[in-house]
């Protein structure tokens, strides 16, 4: 072929499949109807990037994303920072059909496997015809090693959404503390994040698929980067969404749980970075109080139960594990006059921390923040099994002696409590729920008791998260550390403060 056939072929290229030949280029002038260019694949956007820790958070991580309609070939390409994308992941997808709009969800989750410890990776997502979205992140440690993880509960999500009758309506749910909040938690920049519950409120939204995606579109700042570790809440469990209402959520989150009942899987799970164990758990299984938009209290049958303990025995039996953390919604302690601590749980889980000597519970469920007293057995003759404080110290603590307990519900939610505290030393307990025979929500059946647990309340400021940091020791045998700072995101510009600091400390297993 001469060159000049090419150069021709060339230039009708440019000119697309139905122009005419060019006099300029040899060939008849012939009508065409004009063609529009093609400018974009038309394919749906990869949206909502966010990761979350597998099984051995030292070596795999799982990418998840979300798209409005089915797609080809989901997918992870990643690699070192050094060494450039070498690997590919393919993603498995999973659905729901959300049961007010009868709208069909797509969520991809890719595991990435075979990676090595403490190393920093590079990933980006795609489907084809899709642009790539990317992020970077850092594996966990293999073994004891420094690291610092935040948590907070009760976020919901910035928006606008449309009412019922086509206006635009604002939901009464968020504030700008949701958006300031992620900035502060990428201010500090953790290996992983705990969100303990209640996180964007979608039952309680006229539009629950816009409020799931914008809350992934808000925190995707962060969740790109390391992985946000979710707990189950109250606003989680949507009617018609599921068995027990939790369907979206289980679509949303590939997590590490054994649990083998796909009704009951990612609900309850656990996983270790360096020498800390955490446990998650789903606290409407075993509390007492009404808050879903259908009542699921025992829908487990006492498995999550069962498993906790199996985790507890197993955590403390082994010499790699110092500290055992919970994280879950709704709360033990609380002195505000909001939601109350919940007797089903002090029945159920207070034993088991006891017994194998929990060391951090980390809450949400009151739009709070609250520290207890290091805890241990109840308080005599207590009808509302009131813990057992063990010591009065609150700076340095020895939770050999007794468990934390935290409530982080600051999250960015509006319906802030921290104005409601019991100022006469006093809490309440929900020890009964009442049958409505309308059948609406149960009513709680309260009982005060002397908070004698209580340590700090921040009566000033409602929205904030913690940061630990976890001081490994050097040798075995050696005090082990982990200190606790508790910002405040403060209105009306979002910065950040400290509201105190404090530390908790143990020997380690291996001594």
């Amino acid at each position: 072929m001469s060159q000049q056939s090419v150069t021709r072929r060339s230039a009708l290229g440019l000119l697309g499949a139905g122009a005419a030949a060019s006099p300029l280029l040899g060939g008849a002038v012939a009508a065409a109807a004009p063609v529009s260019p093609v400018t974009g694949t038309g394919s749906t956007p990869v949206q909502g990037l966010h990761l979350q820790f597998g099984k051995d958070p030292a070596r795999q991580m799982v990418a998840s994303w979300i798209t409005d309609a089915a797609v080809r070939r989901p997918r992870v390409t990643y690699g070192t920072l050094d060494g450039g994308f070498g690997a590919v992941a393919q993603a498995e997808t999973r659905t729901y059909v959300d049961g007010t709009s009868g709208r069909t969800v797509w969520v991809h989750h890719a595991a990435l496997d075979r990676l090595h410890p403490g190393t920093d990776y590079i990933y980006a997502v795609s489907h084809d015809g899709a642009t790539p979205d990317a992020g970077t992140f850092r594996t966990a440690p293999a073994g004891r090693a420094p690291f610092t993880f935040t948590s907070f509960g009760d976020q919901s999500a910035p928006q606008v959404t449309w009412a019922a009758n086509g206006s635009v309506g604002l939901d009464a749910n968020s504030t700008p503390a949701t958006k300031d909040i992620v900035t502060g938690i990428e201010t500090v920049g953790p290996l992983f994040h705990l969100l303990n519950g209640d996180l964007c409120y979608a039952n309680l939204d006229v539009d629950r698929v816009r409020t799931w995606n914008n809350f992934f579109t808000n925190n995707t700042r962060s969740a790109r980067f390391r992985p946000w570790m979710p707990a189950a809440g109250n606003h989680e469990i949507e009617r018609a969404n599921g068995p027990i209402g939790l369907a979206a959520y289980q679509t949303y989150f590939r997590l590490p749980s054994t649990e083998t009942d796909p009704e009951l899987a990612g609900l309850w799970y656990s996983f270790t970075v360096g020498s800390v164990h955490v446990i998650v758990l789903q606290n409407d299984d075993n509390c007492l109080q009404d808050g879903g938009d259908v009542y699921i209290n025992g829908y487990s049958g006492g498995r999550q139960l069962a498993w906790l303990e199996r985790e507890l025995r197993a955590a403390r039996s082994s010499r790699d594990v110092d500290w055992v953390v919970v994280a879950m919604h709704q709360v033990m302690i609380s002195s505000s006059d909001a939601n109350g601590a919940d007797l089903g749980l002090r029945e159920k889980y207070g034993p088991l921390f006891d017994r194998y000597g929990v060391d951090l519970v980390l809450c949400g469920h009151e739009h709070d923040y609250e520290r207890s007293l290091a805890v241990r057995g109840v308080v005599s003759g207590s009808e509302t099994l009131t813990p057992n404080p063990v010591s009065s110290r609150t700076d340095v603590i020895d939770t050999t002696h007794g468990t934390v307990h935290m409530i982080l519900g600051g999250g960015g939610v509006s319906g802030t409590t921290n104005q409601s505290f019991f100022k006469d030393g006093t809490a309440k307990v929900i020890t009964a729920v009442t049958p409505n025979p309308s059948g609406g929500k149960r009513t709680s059946v309260y009982v005060k008791e002397e908070a004698v647990w209580s340590a700090v309340r921040d009566l000033e400021h409602p929205y904030g998260f913690a940061a630990f940091t976890v001081d490994p020791g050097r040798h075995p045998g050696d005090t082990t550390s982990m200190y606790v700072t508790y910002y405040n995101v403060n209105k009306p510009s979002g910065e950040l403060s400290v509201f105190e600091r404090f530390t908790l400390r143990r020997r380690r297993s291996d001594g």
